[in-house]
Parts: C-alpha cells; sequence; structure tokens
C-alpha cells in the first residue's frame, strides 16, 4: 500500500488523471485556452513527447468532459470545463463520497488526522465550516 500512496502523493491527482492528462490540464488552467499546438509545445519543452499523442490525450480528455473544445477560425480552441480548485473539489467529494461509505468514522477521524498533521490552521475553518452547515441544517429541519 505504501507504493499506491507514494504514486498518488507524487503524481498529484492521482489515479483521477494520468500525468500526460495532469500535464494537459495544467498547461490550460495557465493559459485559460490553448490550440492543441500550443499545449504541444508547452510540454514538448518539457520532455520527449509526440504531438499525436499529446492530441488523443487532449481529445480523451474532452470526452471525458474536463476540456471543451472549441471551433476556432481554422484550428480546434480547448478551454479547461473547470478552474483547478472545481476540479480539485469535485474529484475530492466523489474520493471522499466513495470511503464515506466504506466508515463515515474512520474517514472523519482519518481526515481530521491528516489536516491537522498537513494544513492545522484548515482545522479552525472545517469548524467553521461544520457549524454554519449545522446551522443551515437546522434551520431547514425547522422549516418542516
Amino acid at each position: 500500500m505504501g507504493n499506491i500512496m507514494e504514486k498518488n502523493t507524487k503524481e498529484g491527482y492521482g489515479k483521477i488523471l494520468g500525468r500526460l492528462e495532469q500535464e494537459i490540464l495544467d498547461v490550460l488552467w495557465s493559459k485559460g485556452d490553448a490550440t492543441g499546438k500550443e499545449i504541444f509545445d508547452s510540454i514538448k519543452s518539457k520532455r520527449e513527447i509526440a504531438l499525436t499523442t499529446v492530441l488523443t490525450v487532449i481529445e480523451r480528455l474532452t470526452n471525458k468532459n474536463f476540456v471543451k473544445k472549441v471551433r476556432g477560425e481554422s484550428v480546434y480552441i480547448f478551454k479547461p470545463a473547470f478552474t483547478k480548485d472545481e476540479f480539485a473539489g469535485k474529484v475530492s467529494k466523489e474520493m471522499l463520497k466513495s470511503i464515506f461509505e466504506i466508515s463515515a468514522s474512520g474517514a472523519s477521524a482519518s481526515f481530521v488526522d491528516m489536516l491537522a498533521d498537513t494544513h492545522p490552521l484548515e482545522l479552525d475553518r472545517l469548524a467553521f465550516l461544520i457549524e454554519s452547515k449545522k446551522k443551515e441544517m437546522e434551520r431547514k429541519a425547522w422549516r418542516r
């Protein structure tokens, strides 16, 4: 299990995105939009890769609805479907949902421990978010 955790940490988005998918999205998040050739040129400057490989992976990201494809004058322009924060939020929510289905109490405890170890100042924000959500749920229950 150690190798999986190390791989996910090193590769950023882990199993959600492959390395090249992540690089393509990083290019689009930094540029806002780009042609396939512009994305290729950006990635090619960092490592050896074929244009056809980059274009194939861009198409896969489009099919996964992570990238939008817009027809330009003579070429397609690609744009990220989500901001980096929106993407992280959607991915996090889906992953946490899966983990909470296994054990909500274990997942909650692990999450708080991990947050304390990595971003201790976020504990106060988490406490605030929890209290806000409780109040919101109480208001909704009272209206019924």
